[in-house]
Protein backbone atom coordinates (compact mmCIF):
# COMPACT_ATOMS: atom_id res chain seq x y z
CA UNK A 1 0.00 0.00 0.00
CA UNK A 2 1.37 3.34 -1.03
CA UNK A 3 0.73 6.07 1.52
CA UNK A 4 1.05 9.80 1.09
CA UNK A 5 -0.09 12.24 3.74
CA UNK A 6 -0.05 15.97 3.19
CA UNK A 7 0.13 16.53 6.95
CA UNK A 8 3.76 15.55 7.72
CA UNK A 9 3.96 12.24 9.54
CA UNK A 10 6.89 13.39 11.68
CA UNK A 11 4.99 16.43 12.86
CA UNK A 12 2.03 14.29 13.89
CA UNK A 13 4.30 11.92 15.77
CA UNK A 14 5.90 14.78 17.65
CA UNK A 15 2.49 16.12 18.59
CA UNK A 16 1.35 12.67 19.65
CA UNK A 17 4.36 12.27 21.90
CA UNK A 18 4.06 15.61 23.65
CA UNK A 19 0.94 15.01 25.67
CA UNK A 20 -1.42 16.56 23.10
CA UNK A 21 -2.81 19.75 24.51
CA UNK A 22 -5.23 20.86 21.80
CA UNK A 23 -6.87 24.25 21.92
CA UNK A 24 -10.35 24.60 23.38
CA UNK A 25 -13.26 24.26 20.96
CA UNK A 26 -14.16 27.44 19.12
CA UNK A 27 -17.48 28.58 17.63
CA UNK A 28 -18.28 27.34 14.12
CA UNK A 29 -16.39 29.17 11.41
CA UNK A 30 -17.97 30.34 8.15
CA UNK A 31 -15.16 30.33 5.60
CA UNK A 32 -15.13 31.60 2.03
CA UNK A 33 -15.20 28.36 0.07
CA UNK A 34 -14.27 30.02 -3.21
CA UNK A 35 -10.74 30.21 -1.83
CA UNK A 36 -8.22 27.41 -1.38
CA UNK A 37 -8.24 25.48 1.86
CA UNK A 38 -6.19 26.94 4.70
CA UNK A 39 -4.22 24.31 6.58
CA UNK A 40 -3.96 23.83 10.32
CA UNK A 41 -2.12 21.48 12.65
CA UNK A 42 -4.24 19.16 14.81
CA UNK A 43 -3.52 21.17 17.97
CA UNK A 44 -4.62 24.42 16.31
CA UNK A 45 -8.14 23.06 15.77
CA UNK A 46 -8.47 20.97 18.90
CA UNK A 47 -7.89 17.57 17.34
CA UNK A 48 -5.88 14.61 18.53
CA UNK A 49 -2.79 14.02 16.41
CA UNK A 50 -2.62 10.41 17.51
CA UNK A 51 -6.27 9.96 16.59
CA UNK A 52 -5.57 11.18 13.07
CA UNK A 53 -2.55 8.89 12.87
CA UNK A 54 -4.81 6.00 13.85
CA UNK A 55 -7.25 7.04 11.13
CA UNK A 56 -4.52 7.10 8.48
CA UNK A 57 -3.19 3.72 9.60
CA UNK A 58 -6.61 2.11 9.63
CA UNK A 59 -7.38 3.59 6.21
CA UNK A 60 -4.08 2.33 4.79
CA UNK A 61 -4.96 -1.16 6.02
CA UNK A 62 -8.03 -1.19 3.74
CA UNK A 63 -6.62 -2.02 0.29
CA UNK A 64 -9.18 -0.05 -1.69
CA UNK A 65 -9.07 3.13 0.42
CA UNK A 66 -7.89 6.05 -1.74
CA UNK A 67 -8.37 9.33 0.14
CA UNK A 68 -9.17 10.57 3.62
CA UNK A 69 -9.51 14.30 4.28
CA UNK A 70 -10.56 16.10 7.45
CA UNK A 71 -11.52 19.73 8.04
CA UNK A 72 -12.26 21.31 11.41
CA UNK A 73 -13.18 24.89 12.22
CA UNK A 74 -13.00 25.59 8.50
CA UNK A 75 -9.39 24.50 8.04
CA UNK A 76 -7.84 21.46 6.42
CA UNK A 77 -6.22 19.43 9.19
CA UNK A 78 -5.49 16.10 7.49
CA UNK A 79 -5.15 14.93 3.90
CA UNK A 80 -4.08 11.37 3.14
CA UNK A 81 -3.91 9.59 -0.21
CA UNK A 82 -3.33 5.91 -0.90
CA UNK A 83 -2.76 3.68 -3.88
CA UNK A 84 -1.05 6.19 -6.14
CA UNK A 85 -3.72 8.91 -6.27
CA UNK A 86 -3.21 12.52 -5.19
CA UNK A 87 -4.95 15.87 -4.76
CA UNK A 88 -5.53 16.20 -8.51
CA UNK A 89 -7.35 12.87 -8.87
CA UNK A 90 -11.00 12.98 -9.87
CA UNK A 91 -13.00 10.43 -7.87
CA UNK A 92 -16.20 8.98 -9.29
CA UNK A 93 -18.19 9.10 -6.08
CA UNK A 94 -21.35 7.39 -7.32
CA UNK A 95 -24.39 8.31 -5.19
CA UNK A 96 -22.73 11.30 -3.58
CA UNK A 97 -24.13 12.78 -6.81
CA UNK A 98 -27.56 12.63 -5.20
CA UNK A 99 -26.53 15.04 -2.45
CA UNK A 100 -25.14 17.42 -5.08
CA UNK A 101 -28.49 17.28 -6.86
CA UNK A 102 -30.24 17.99 -3.56
CA UNK A 103 -28.29 21.24 -3.31
CA UNK A 104 -29.25 22.19 -6.86
CA UNK A 105 -32.93 21.57 -6.14
CA UNK A 106 -32.61 23.91 -3.17
CA UNK A 107 -31.25 26.70 -5.35
CA UNK A 108 -33.94 26.09 -7.99
CA UNK A 109 -36.69 26.38 -5.39
CA UNK A 110 -35.18 29.59 -4.01
CA UNK A 111 -34.95 31.15 -7.46
CA UNK A 112 -38.43 30.12 -8.59
CA UNK A 113 -37.12 27.74 -11.25
CA UNK A 114 -39.24 25.07 -9.56
CA UNK A 115 -42.47 26.03 -7.76
CA UNK A 116 -42.17 23.77 -4.70
CA UNK A 117 -41.49 20.23 -3.57
CA UNK A 118 -45.17 19.40 -3.96
CA UNK A 119 -44.99 20.00 -7.72
CA UNK A 120 -45.57 16.93 -9.87
CA UNK A 121 -42.95 15.79 -12.36
CA UNK A 122 -45.20 15.31 -15.39
CA UNK A 123 -45.02 18.90 -16.77
CA UNK A 124 -41.23 18.71 -16.95
CA UNK A 125 -40.85 15.43 -18.82
CA UNK A 126 -40.60 15.08 -22.58
CA UNK A 127 -43.78 14.99 -24.65
CA UNK A 128 -42.69 11.57 -25.91
CA UNK A 129 -42.65 10.13 -22.38
CA UNK A 130 -45.61 7.89 -21.57
CA UNK A 131 -47.03 8.33 -18.06
CA UNK A 132 -49.86 6.53 -16.34
CA UNK A 133 -51.93 8.25 -13.61
CA UNK A 134 -49.61 7.03 -10.85
CA UNK A 135 -46.58 8.44 -12.70
CA UNK A 136 -48.35 11.76 -13.05
CA UNK A 137 -48.95 11.92 -9.31
CA UNK A 138 -45.25 11.62 -8.38
CA UNK A 139 -43.91 14.83 -6.84
CA UNK A 140 -40.48 16.33 -6.37
CA UNK A 141 -40.78 15.51 -2.67
CA UNK A 142 -41.36 11.85 -3.51
CA UNK A 143 -38.16 11.74 -5.56
CA UNK A 144 -36.18 13.62 -2.91
CA UNK A 145 -37.23 11.19 -0.18
CA UNK A 146 -37.06 7.96 -2.21
CA UNK A 147 -40.83 7.45 -1.91
CA UNK A 148 -41.81 7.48 -5.59
CA UNK A 149 -43.55 4.12 -5.21
CA UNK A 150 -41.97 2.23 -8.11
CA UNK A 151 -41.23 -1.47 -7.77
CA UNK A 152 -37.46 -1.38 -7.52
CA UNK A 153 -34.60 -3.42 -6.02
CA UNK A 154 -31.27 -1.67 -6.26
CA UNK A 155 -29.47 -2.42 -3.00
CA UNK A 156 -29.89 -6.20 -3.21
CA UNK A 157 -31.19 -6.65 -6.75
CA UNK A 158 -30.18 -5.95 -10.36
CA UNK A 159 -32.33 -2.95 -11.13
CA UNK A 160 -29.57 -0.34 -11.31
CA UNK A 161 -27.49 -2.43 -13.69
CA UNK A 162 -30.51 -3.09 -15.90
CA UNK A 163 -31.51 0.58 -15.88
CA UNK A 164 -28.08 2.03 -16.68
CA UNK A 165 -27.88 0.15 -20.01
CA UNK A 166 -31.41 1.13 -21.08
CA UNK A 167 -31.95 3.24 -24.21
CA UNK A 168 -34.29 5.69 -22.47
CA UNK A 169 -33.57 6.08 -18.76
CA UNK A 170 -36.66 8.09 -17.83
CA UNK A 171 -39.11 5.88 -19.70
CA UNK A 172 -37.50 2.80 -18.20
CA UNK A 173 -38.50 4.08 -14.76
CA UNK A 174 -41.97 5.14 -15.87
CA UNK A 175 -42.58 1.66 -17.27
CA UNK A 176 -41.90 -0.02 -13.94
CA UNK A 177 -44.90 -1.24 -11.92
CA UNK A 178 -45.99 0.76 -8.90
CA UNK A 179 -45.48 -1.19 -5.69
CA UNK A 180 -47.33 1.49 -3.72
CA UNK A 181 -48.71 4.93 -4.35
CA UNK A 182 -46.17 7.75 -4.21
CA UNK A 183 -45.22 9.19 -0.85
CA UNK A 184 -45.67 5.97 1.14
CA UNK A 185 -42.57 3.77 1.48
CA UNK A 186 -38.84 4.40 1.25
CA UNK A 187 -37.23 2.47 -1.63
CA UNK A 188 -33.72 3.47 -2.66
CA UNK A 189 -33.94 4.29 -6.37
CA UNK A 190 -31.20 5.98 -8.41
CA UNK A 191 -33.36 6.08 -11.54
CA UNK A 192 -35.89 8.21 -9.70
CA UNK A 193 -33.19 10.67 -8.67
CA UNK A 194 -31.87 10.79 -12.22
CA UNK A 195 -35.40 11.69 -13.29
CA UNK A 196 -35.35 14.51 -10.73
CA UNK A 197 -32.25 15.84 -12.47
CA UNK A 198 -34.04 15.67 -15.82
CA UNK A 199 -36.92 17.64 -14.29
CA UNK A 200 -34.52 20.33 -13.07
CA UNK A 201 -32.77 20.51 -16.43
CA UNK A 202 -36.10 21.04 -18.19
CA UNK A 203 -37.32 23.61 -15.67
CA UNK A 204 -34.07 25.58 -15.88
CA UNK A 205 -33.81 25.19 -19.68
CA UNK A 206 -30.11 24.60 -19.02
CA UNK A 207 -28.02 21.43 -19.12
CA UNK A 208 -27.59 20.11 -15.61
CA UNK A 209 -23.75 20.42 -15.56
CA UNK A 210 -23.99 24.09 -16.61
CA UNK A 211 -26.67 24.77 -14.00
CA UNK A 212 -24.52 23.09 -11.34
CA UNK A 213 -21.49 25.15 -12.34
CA UNK A 214 -23.41 28.43 -12.26
CA UNK A 215 -25.37 27.84 -9.07
CA UNK A 216 -23.07 25.72 -6.92
CA UNK A 217 -19.58 24.86 -8.05
CA UNK A 218 -18.43 28.34 -9.11
CA UNK A 219 -19.21 29.65 -5.63
CA UNK A 220 -17.09 26.86 -4.15
CA UNK A 221 -14.11 27.53 -6.40
CA UNK A 222 -14.62 24.13 -8.07
CA UNK A 223 -13.47 24.26 -11.69
CA UNK A 224 -13.16 20.59 -12.63
CA UNK A 225 -16.22 18.34 -12.60
CA UNK A 226 -17.03 15.30 -14.75
CA UNK A 227 -20.56 13.92 -15.12
CA UNK A 228 -21.52 10.53 -16.50
CA UNK A 229 -23.41 11.16 -19.76
CA UNK A 230 -26.64 9.33 -20.49
CA UNK A 231 -29.22 9.50 -23.28
CA UNK A 232 -30.92 12.50 -24.90
CA UNK A 233 -28.53 15.15 -23.67
CA UNK A 234 -28.76 14.20 -19.99
CA UNK A 235 -26.24 13.26 -17.35
CA UNK A 236 -26.69 10.76 -14.55
CA UNK A 237 -28.22 12.81 -11.75
CA UNK A 238 -28.35 9.81 -9.44
CA UNK A 239 -24.78 8.54 -9.69
CA UNK A 240 -21.49 9.14 -11.44
CA UNK A 241 -20.21 12.64 -10.70
CA UNK A 242 -16.42 12.89 -10.39
CA UNK A 243 -14.74 15.49 -8.17
CA UNK A 244 -11.43 16.04 -6.42
CA UNK A 245 -11.34 15.14 -2.73
CA UNK A 246 -10.72 18.72 -1.61
CA UNK A 247 -13.79 19.83 -3.57
CA UNK A 248 -15.90 17.12 -1.96
CA UNK A 249 -14.70 18.49 1.37
CA UNK A 250 -15.99 21.91 0.30
CA UNK A 251 -19.44 20.45 -0.33
CA UNK A 252 -19.48 19.12 3.23
CA UNK A 253 -18.19 22.42 4.61
CA UNK A 254 -20.88 24.31 2.70
CA UNK A 255 -23.56 22.24 4.41
CA UNK A 256 -21.82 22.55 7.77
CA UNK A 257 -22.03 26.32 7.26
CA UNK A 258 -25.75 26.16 6.54
CA UNK A 259 -25.33 26.72 2.82
CA UNK A 260 -23.13 29.80 3.23
CA UNK A 261 -19.72 30.55 1.73
CA UNK A 262 -18.34 33.51 3.60
CA UNK A 263 -21.07 36.16 3.40
CA UNK A 264 -22.76 34.61 0.34
CA UNK A 265 -25.73 32.26 0.60
CA UNK A 266 -25.16 29.51 -1.97
CA UNK A 267 -27.86 27.07 -0.87
CA UNK A 268 -30.72 28.35 1.32
CA UNK A 269 -30.10 27.62 4.98
CA UNK A 270 -33.70 26.50 5.44
CA UNK A 271 -33.15 23.94 2.69
CA UNK A 272 -29.94 22.63 4.26
CA UNK A 273 -31.75 22.27 7.58
CA UNK A 274 -34.66 20.44 5.96
CA UNK A 275 -32.75 17.94 3.84
CA UNK A 276 -30.33 16.95 6.63
CA UNK A 277 -32.95 16.13 9.24
CA UNK A 278 -34.65 12.72 9.57
CA UNK A 279 -37.75 12.28 7.41
CA UNK A 280 -38.53 8.72 8.54
CA UNK A 281 -39.17 6.83 11.77
CA UNK A 282 -36.98 3.82 10.87
CA UNK A 283 -33.33 3.50 11.89
CA UNK A 284 -30.59 1.11 10.72
CA UNK A 285 -26.99 0.42 11.72
CA UNK A 286 -24.20 0.61 9.14
CA UNK A 287 -20.99 -0.81 10.55
CA UNK A 288 -20.00 1.47 13.42
CA UNK A 289 -22.65 4.05 12.56
CA UNK A 290 -25.86 3.72 14.53
CA UNK A 291 -29.24 5.43 14.15
CA UNK A 292 -29.01 5.89 10.39
CA UNK A 293 -32.06 7.10 8.48
CA UNK A 294 -32.78 9.33 5.49
CA UNK A 295 -33.45 12.99 4.87
CA UNK A 296 -33.75 14.31 1.33
CA UNK A 297 -30.89 12.82 -0.70
CA UNK A 298 -28.70 12.88 2.43
CA UNK A 299 -28.29 10.11 4.98
CA UNK A 300 -28.80 11.19 8.58
CA UNK A 301 -27.86 9.86 12.00
CA UNK A 302 -29.53 11.27 15.09
CA UNK A 303 -27.20 9.37 17.38
CA UNK A 304 -24.53 11.02 19.51
CA UNK A 305 -22.98 13.01 18.01
CA UNK A 306 -25.58 13.66 15.34
CA UNK A 307 -24.25 13.61 11.78
CA UNK A 308 -25.38 13.65 8.18
CA UNK A 309 -23.56 12.29 5.18
CA UNK A 310 -23.54 11.78 1.43
CA UNK A 311 -22.91 8.10 0.71
CA UNK A 312 -21.79 6.59 -2.57
CA UNK A 313 -21.40 2.96 -3.65
CA UNK A 314 -18.43 1.16 -2.16
CA UNK A 315 -17.49 3.67 0.51
CA UNK A 316 -17.61 7.22 -0.88
CA UNK A 317 -18.50 9.59 1.97
CA UNK A 318 -18.89 13.28 2.71
CA UNK A 319 -19.51 13.16 6.45
CA UNK A 320 -20.55 16.19 8.54
CA UNK A 321 -20.73 16.49 12.34
CA UNK A 322 -22.20 19.91 13.17
CA UNK A 323 -21.65 19.84 16.94
CA UNK A 324 -17.93 19.24 16.40
CA UNK A 325 -17.60 21.65 13.46
CA UNK A 326 -16.12 18.74 11.52
CA UNK A 327 -16.17 17.43 7.95
CA UNK A 328 -14.53 14.25 6.67
CA UNK A 329 -14.27 12.88 3.13
CA UNK A 330 -13.38 9.32 2.16
CA UNK A 331 -13.11 7.74 -1.27
CA UNK A 332 -12.30 4.23 -2.47
CA UNK A 333 -11.61 2.28 -5.65
CA UNK A 334 -14.94 0.55 -6.10
CA UNK A 335 -14.51 -0.77 -9.65
CA UNK A 336 -14.17 -4.53 -10.29
CA UNK A 337 -14.92 -5.24 -6.65
CA UNK A 338 -14.68 -8.99 -6.11
CA UNK A 339 -12.82 -9.64 -2.85
CA UNK A 340 -15.51 -8.01 -0.72
CA UNK A 341 -18.96 -6.50 -1.11
CA UNK A 342 -19.66 -2.81 -1.60
CA UNK A 343 -21.65 -2.86 1.63
CA UNK A 344 -18.76 -4.35 3.62
CA UNK A 345 -16.27 -1.92 2.09
CA UNK A 346 -18.53 1.03 2.91
CA UNK A 347 -18.94 -0.21 6.49
CA UNK A 348 -15.18 -0.50 6.98
CA UNK A 349 -14.58 2.98 5.55
CA UNK A 350 -17.33 4.44 7.71
CA UNK A 351 -15.67 2.73 10.67
CA UNK A 352 -12.51 4.81 10.11
CA UNK A 353 -14.57 8.00 10.16
CA UNK A 354 -16.79 7.09 13.10
CA UNK A 355 -14.15 5.19 15.10
CA UNK A 356 -11.08 7.35 14.52
CA UNK A 357 -11.78 10.75 13.00
CA UNK A 358 -14.84 11.82 15.00
CA UNK A 359 -13.37 10.88 18.41
CA UNK A 360 -10.20 12.81 17.47
CA UNK A 361 -12.28 16.00 17.40
CA UNK A 362 -12.75 16.73 21.07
Amino acid sequence: MRWRGIVPLAALLVAAGCGETPTAPTPPVRVDLSQAWVRASPSEVGMSASGLLAASGDAAAIPRFRSLLVARHGRLVAEYYFGGVDSTTLFDVRSVTKSVLSALIGTALRDGVLPGTGATIAPYLASSDTLDPADSAVTLHDLLTMTSGYQWSEETGPDYNLWIVADDHVQYLLDRPHATGPGVNFTYNSAAVHTLGVVLQDAAATPLPAYASDHLFHALGVDTVVWEELDRGTVNGGSGIALRARDLLKLGQLYLQGGWSGNASVVPQSWVDSVTRPHFSWRITVGAQRNVTYGMLWWVSDGSPAAFFAWGYGGQFVYVVPTRDLVAVATTEWRALTETTPEALAASVLGVIVGDVVPAAR
